[in-house]
């Protein structure tokens, strides 16, 4: 495709497409307020140490498919959200990690361990409640 020779009336998604619509993988289970990636075929499954994953968002609803890869979806919000430390000391996520990526450990696990894992998002705070991650707003590089 050319470059624009003139004006262009460019659609705008409702809200910044701050809530996704996610075909869900076969078999597997999210769960209401849980990390949701999408696999390499783009199938949503919840968060998980695996490499080759991409943050979604929060799931806004607790979905099973019991069926055939798609068969099902899930709503997705993007946002910034508070999951679970690890409990892995040497490898928890600290004021020093904010406005850095952090990884997937779990469906609901923070952890600054990059090796084997997938990136959550981005630290935007760490304190006694969690670690406030902000998921599928922005591309976050390893």
């Amino acid at each position: 495709m050319a470059a624009l020779t003139a004006e262009r009336d460019t659609t705008e998604i409702m809200g910044g497409a701050r809530f996704l619509v996610l075909p869900v993988k076969g078999g597997a289970t999210i769960y209401q307020g849980s990390i949701v990636a999408l696999d390499a075929d783009g199938f949503a499954v919840p968060g998980q140490k695996a490499e080759g994953l991409t943050a979604a968002g929060r799931a806004e609803e607790s979905v099973t498919n019991g069926g055939a890869d798609g068969e099902t979806t899930v709503k997705v919000s993007r946002g910034v959200f508070i999951y679970e430390n690890t409990a892995d000391g040497a490898n928890k996520v600290t004021a020093a990690h904010v406005l850095k990526p952090c990884y997937m450990e779990d469906d609901q696990t923070i952890t600054a361990l990059a090796t084997g894992a997938s990136a959550a998002g981005r630290v935007i705070r760490v304190d006694d409640e969690g670690v406030a991650v902000e998921i599928g707003l922005a591309a976050v590089s390893a």
